[in-house]
């Protein structure tokens, strides 16, 4: 039997080894071509391969021991904000630059090796005694700080200057002393002049030798909107630039996806070169003179990396940045300042905050982690993470570990000859419809798995170019899969035609995911809308059914129409009732601003109906709206008689409790906590209350939705903002304090429902107590 088996092959081999041939060499070159030119969006699959091969094969490298982060967390701003003490001496955020002093000073103090700064101070502070008292720690500790600089396409060119890197420790001109009478206020000094330009350049250039590579241009990428434009380096505050050892480019380096997976460590602007606030670091740590950068090879001091040709590397993130780095709050810092020094002049017992060798021989990174207290990005391993993530990995690479570096390209052309090879080769000789089918599967799973095994030992071997070829040469399984799909897509189209848009059915047969008509459990959003009054509106056409009916029907036309168009499957009618679901059966992944920015449109299209209506002598249709999303389970429902695509859970219950409790707060459109966590970026909504619904204990906060991202009105911000600031005051029992405020805000705006609902329940708690602790929970009964 194995030699006629053979034999078959063999024959096979002998009829089709051209095909084979040219199959191999057509699919290597179509892929190398859609590699070079970004074709079917190559790039982008081979980014999604490289994070989920980073992400598989990567994780769990040891956490740092050279780097750590303190950072101006959630914590932080709440502590300082509640510290009546800390709020005199250093404000609000933006801090004063007297905090940062006493920081730096007590880093020191505890023995950190180095600090780096991920910010700018670039601009003078409102008391330039605060500023004077930053630079004199700076000078008088020597502390081998390295901060951060920005460039900007307004600023001028600094003229070329011969740089030469002032490692710490050199001895700078002194300044005027300055006494500290409070540890935690400083004198002012008088304000230090501009420097000239010259001196600008001097302080911010690196000294950069690079035979054989051309350094990226400071410049605006024109791909992120715009012309490309020149930027220049915006100069530091004047007694900053004096007395910093090491400045560095700070620049996030996304990926056009937004996502952070690689950095470069020098740019020039033409008459200078400057290195990023990692590599200035290390360079002062090392002792190095100069960076040297050679295609492949980054040389500083004594510590030599290999890098990518093209003066790049990818980031070794190792993990979420939880895992691989320890993380301090700036408060915890301060707390254990003012401890030490309670302890120093009071001799109180000392009870540290943070043991005693937490920052020795430590390189400390300071910068944002809470949201808007710095750049907020994606790695491959979080969507997202803070920005200073991406200084501390460079930092912990160049330090001690390494970066990832691609492989030469004939490498990654080799391996995609190699997989187009044997997959024509397979198909071809094997001819079993089981394995067509089979085989193009095993390569979208390695896609996902060639670059990973590369990628653990610090090597990025392209995927998606191999995956292409390989999906080439894999046509007659394409073919097959085709046929095979032509029953689903029939079944599909019979099933969802009634209740979603057709392009909409045409996208959901040809998505490579097709939902299951059983049920299954995904995040969706549910949309729910009723007509005020609907009862009373009725009545009026009791001798006139055809006339309600027609009423009706144009209603739920117009409504409908608007929901379709936003992605919308139309769950079902319920009188007047509009029930639909966004992200079943049709995959959306912003399932949730697509509702709710439908629910806007509907809204707008309501009112534009209303007002015909009127005009018609008709009934109003006010119509309420709630929204919700979470976890549900979808699919057809029903008996052998009648089915119906729908979907039940919990989810569903608050999204229609959601719709009713708008006449409690006499709102328009209500949505729920994941819907607000989902699309908040945008749309413009205002907390509203935390309510507990009838049939359950859990507590949930509701948002009221206003309008699109960057479109809510002057007037109705500060409406909101009034109504904010009174429901904390409400939250904190402070009753009378939140009439106060809400009675502005009704000044300001009577029609708005919510001030005028918060308002009638702080004056009915003004007069009649509530019992304490005060929960601050709303009770909807309906």
């Amino acid at each position: 039997m194995r030699k006629p088996f053979l034999r078959v092959h063999a024959l096979r081999l002998r009829n089709c080894w051209k095909l084979i041939l040219g199959v191999t060499l057509l699919a290597t070159a179509v892929a190398a071509l859609c590699q070079r030119h970004d074709l079917l969006r190559m790039r982008d699959a081979e980014l999604s391969a490289y994070d989920n091969g980073l992400t598989l094969f990567t994780r769990g490298r040891p956490r740092s021991g050279e780097v750590v982060i303190v950072g101006i967390d959630d914590k932080a701003l709440q502590g300082i904000r509640d510290n009546p003490r800390y709020t005199r001496n250093y404000g609000v955020y933006p801090y004063s630059r007297n905090l940062w002093a006493l920081v730096f000073e007590h880093l020191m103090d505890q023995g950190a090796r180095a600090i780096v700064f991920d910010g700018v101070m670039d601009e003078r502070g409102t008391d330039e005694g605060n500023d004077a008292a930053l630079v004199q720690v700076v000078e008088t500790r020597r502390v081998p700080l390295t901060l951060g600089f920005s460039v900007n396409a307004g600023q001028p060119a600094l003229p070329p200057v011969t740089p030469a890197n002032r490692l710490p420790g050199t001895v700078l001109p002194s300044s005027p002393e300055v006494v500290s009478e409070d540890p935690f206020g400083f004198p002012e000094e008088e304000t230090p002049t501009a420097p000239p330009p010259g001196e600008v350049a001097q302080a911010l250039a690196f000294p950069v030798r690079h035979p054989g590579l051309t350094l990226p241009p400071l410049a605006h990428d024109p791909r992120d909107g715009g012309p490309r434009l020149s930027l220049h380096p915006v100069p530091p505050l004047p007694g900053l630039l004096r007395v910093t050892p090491g400045f560095g480019l700070v620049w996030m380096e996304a990926d056009r996806d937004g996502r952070l997976r690689r950095t470069r460590f020098v740019y020039s602007d033409g008459a200078n070169t400057y290195v990023t606030l990692a590599v200035a670091a290390v360079a002062d740590l090392l002792g190095a003179e100069h960076v040297e950068l050679t295609p492949g090879r980054l040389k500083l001091g004594a510590r030599e990396l290999p890098i990518n040709p093209d003066g790049s590397a990818e980031l070794d993130f190792g993990g979420p940045w939880q895992e691989r780095f320890e993380a301090l709050s700036v408060y915890a810092v301060l707390e254990d300042w003012a401890r030490r020094q309670e302890h120093r002049e009071r001799g109180t017992p000392y009870v540290p905050v943070l043991p005693e060798d937490t920052f020795k021989g430590k390189v400390v990174i300071v910068g944002g982690l809470s949201v808007g207290t710095g750049d907020v990005k994606a790695t491959p391993f979080q969507s997202e993470a803070p920005g200073v993530v991406k200084h501390a990995v460079a930092l912990e690479a160049l330090l001690s570990g390494r970066f990832i570096t691609e492989a030469p390209f004939w490498v990654s052309l080799l391996l995609t000859a190699a997989v187009a090879f044997f997959s024509v080769a397979l198909l071809t000789l094997v001819r079993a419809p089981l394995l067509e089918l089979l085989w193009p599967l095993a390569l979208y799973f390695g896609f996902f798995l060639l670059p990973g095994m590369f990628l653990a030992r610090g090597i990025h071997v392209l995927s998606a170019m191999p995956i292409y070829a390989g999906e080439f040469a894999c046509l007659s399984a394409v073919a097959f899969n085709h046929m095979f799909a032509n029953r689903e897509r029939e079944r599909l189209r019979e099933s969802f035609n009634r209740f979603l848009d057709k392009t909409l059915v045409d996208q959901l047969v040809e998505q490579q995911r097709l939902p299951s008509l059983e049920g299954e459990t995904r995040e969706i959003t549910a949309f729910f809308s009723d007509i005020r009054g609907f009862s009373s509106f009725s009545e009026r056409f009791k001798d006139d059914p055809k006339a309600l009916v027609a009423l009706l029907n144009r209603y739920l036309t117009r409504v409908s129409s608007v929901l379709m168009a936003h992605g919308a499957c139309l769950d079902k009618y319920i009188g007047d009732a509009v029930v639909c679901l966004f992200g079943a059966p049709l995959d959306l992944a912003d399932h949730a601003v697509r509702a709710c920015h439908a629910a806007l449109a509907v809204r707008t299209e309501v009112d534009s109906l209303r007002a015909e209506l009127r005009k018609e002598g008709l009934p109003d249709v006010y119509t309420r709206m709630g929204l919700n999303s979470g976890e549900m389970f979808v699919g057809n429902f029903g008996s052998e008689h009648l089915l119906d695509y729908t979907a039940i859970g919990d989810g569903m219950n608050l999204a229609a409790r959601l719709e009713g409790a708008n006449k409690a707060y006499d709102t328009v459109i209500l949505i729920g906590p994941r819907t607000y966590a989902l699309a908040h970026a945008h749309i413009e909504a205002r907390e509203l209350d935390r309510v507990r619904v009838a049939g359950k204990a859990e507590v949930v906060t509701v948002y009221e939705l206003l309008a699109r991202r960057g479109e809510l009105s002057s007037a109705r911000k500060a409406t909101v903002a009034r109504y904010a600031q009174a429901l904390a005051f409400y939250r904190e029992a402070r009753f009378a304090e939140a009439v106060r405020v809400l009675e502005d805000a009704l000044a300001a705006d009577a029609e708005d429902g919510p001030s005028r609902v918060l308002l009638a329940r702080c004056q009915h708690y003004v007069s009649h107590p509530p019992a304490m602790p005060f929960e601050g929970v709303t009770n909807l009964e309906k």
